[in-house]
């Protein structure tokens, strides 16, 4: 290995914030180098890397100031001290903390305290809102689930496993049979961006054609900020497909399932109301 290729790692695992024992251990075990300590500290100074050579603290406010005005208004004052590290900024962690307690002196009593400000949701009534999405966990062997949940009570409006969750009319008819068993539909539906969605938009929009209410009969967003239903599919995920997933998961890994139209098609025609059972098992499990 060449000087300067050498160089550039001691100078890499520098700017990591490594010890120097830490990284003399991981030139000789990673890149089978032996280099002592002291011959390390030799070519830090011959770079002009210095561990103890602080930035100057109008540099180090400037650089604090712009990671807060970001998602490093998250972070404690450690890892504040690693992101100015990472922009070429050394500072001591103790003045890092101090910085950050006049600067944003709001976030660190909150992580004092250990409080996590959350976001209300909040829905008028029963079938105020409607959220809807896909779940795609078990969709690279052939099943795909679909689901609605009631936003004010939870209730579990559809559960269908079918063999798409991207066909409009497939999605489109669960929406229409719950509007038929219930004798209505709801204020609001909230669906992400798809296009599998195109035909509850526009039937959820025709019922209300003669609404003088200000709430929006549809809405779309991305689908990680529709908490509800999100939030269930981790419910789901404990008391039913977990245990799918990990099955599916065993066959592939033994050779047994490799994802070809035979494999997809018989997983569909064996496992479909098998599946379809037990999500009718979780709706039905207090959560």
């Amino acid at each position: 290995m060449s000087v300067s290729v050498r160089d550039r790692l001691v100078a890499q695992y520098f700017e990591s914030q490594l010890t120097y024992d830490e990284i003399r251990c991981t030139l000789s075990s990673v890149h089978h180098l032996s280099v002592s300590t002291r011959h390390i500290k030799r070519i830090l100074l011959t770079l002009g890397l210095h561990r103890r050579r602080y930035s100057s603290l109008e540099d180090s406010i400037a650089v604090i100031r712009d990671e807060l005005s970001g998602s490093g208004q998250l972070h404690g004052y450690r890892m504040m001290q690693v992101k100015c590290a990472n922009r070429g900024i050394h500072i001591p962690r103790e003045d890092v903390r101090l910085i950050m307690k006049e600067l944003d002196s709001d976030a660190v009593e909150c992580r004092l305290r250990r409080r996590l400000v959350r976001r209300e949701y909040s829905a008028k009534g029963p079938n105020w809102v409607w959220h809807v999405d896909g779940y795609d966990k078990i969709k690279p062997f052939g099943l795909c689930i679909n689901g609605c949940m009631c936003g004010f009570s939870r209730k579990i409006v559809w559960l269908n496993v079918y063999h798409t969750n991207n066909n409009p009319k497939v999605v489109g008819g669960y929406y229409l049979e719950a509007v038929s068993q219930l004798g209505g539909c709801p204020q609001t539906v909230r669906t992400d961006e798809g296009t599998e969605n195109g035909l509850i938009q526009q039937r959820q929009l025709f019922f209300h054609r003669i609404s003088n209410t200000s709430y929006p009969p549809y809405i779309s967003g991305a689908s990680t900020a529709n908490q509800r239903i999100e939030a269930w599919w981790s419910v789901m995920y404990k008391q039913c497909s977990e245990y799918w997933i990990s099955m599916f998961k065993d066959l592939r890994s033994k050779g047994l399932h490799n994802g070809c139209f035979l494999d997809i098609t018989l997983t569909q025609f064996c496992f479909t109301a098998i599946l379809q059972l037990g999500l009718n098992f979780a709706c039905c499990t207090p959560k």
